[in-house]
């Protein structure tokens, strides 16, 4: 679904512009009228999840391309796609800063619905708690996280933050209290590390803080291969 997110706020993100509104209320709207309409065909038809998101984010990405090509902008298609991290300004850095806080205070906050409406929703339909309201509100969340990147990383590498440091950290460990510790960790060093190797190789930040991220996914995976084979051998 963050996939699916990332790639459906370019049309929201060029018809804010054409209509003189913050960039982000047009990404915004835009990533929800995805997730919501995706929920909705998968719940009426017999097509399965992951195919009726393939056929929104790209139909969504196909209509934000023909957009632009049609409008005159001072917007760069680049810094849309892959973002422009060393030309951030300090408003960026006010919205990704409340947009991360209230997510985070939200996400604290209902931490075991969260949890249990993820993994067993049947069980928290019958628990009494509103299973539909926490899955669109996780949805929001999704959307305001991929809102909050666009500046840095744009619509393309957002997915890569997104998944790579959970799938990092789902193979370090079995706990999810530590997967999200290892996961947060992972995100803020290969922030760090990408910016700085970036300066020496003369590389665009943000591909390189991606380029980072995967790395440290093929070393956890040969770790995990390790580990099976010594078990193997046990």
């Amino acid at each position: 679904m963050g996939d699916a997110i990332s790639h459906s706020v370019l049309p929201g993100i060029v018809i804010a512009y054409l209509i003189n509104i913050p960039l982000i209320i047009g990404a915004f709207c835009a990533g929800m009228i995805c997730a919501l309409t995706a929920g909705f065909i998968s719940e009426n038809s017999r097509i399965k999840r992951d195919t009726v998101m393939g056929i929104v984010f790209s139909g969504m990405f196909g209509l934000g391309i023909v957009l632009y090509t049609k409008v005159t902008t001072d917007v760069h298609l680049d810094h849309i796609l892959f973002g422009n991290m060393l030309g951030i300004d300090i408003n960026d850095l006010l919205t990704a800063g409340l947009i991360s806080l209230s997510v985070s205070l939200l996400l604290l906050i209902k931490r075991k619905d969260y949890l249990l409406t993820t993994f067993d929703p049947i069980q928290a339909q019958a628990s009494g708690l509103s299973v539909s309201l926490l899955n669109y509100s996780l949805l929001a969340m999704i959307s305001l996280t991929i809102v909050a990147t666009l500046s840095a990383v744009g619509i393309i590498l957002s997915i890569g933050l997104l998944i790579a440091p959970g799938s990092i950290a789902f193979l370090l460990t079995k706990r999810f209290e530590s997967m999200i510790v290892i996961s947060i960790s992972v995100t803020i060093a290969s922030g760090f590390l990408g910016i700085y190797l970036s300066f020496f190789i003369d590389s665009a930040p943000a591909p390189t803080i991606i380029l980072v991220l995967t790395g440290l996914f093929i070393i956890a995976f040969l770790r995990t291969l390790l580990q099976q084979d010594k078990t193997v051998e046990k």
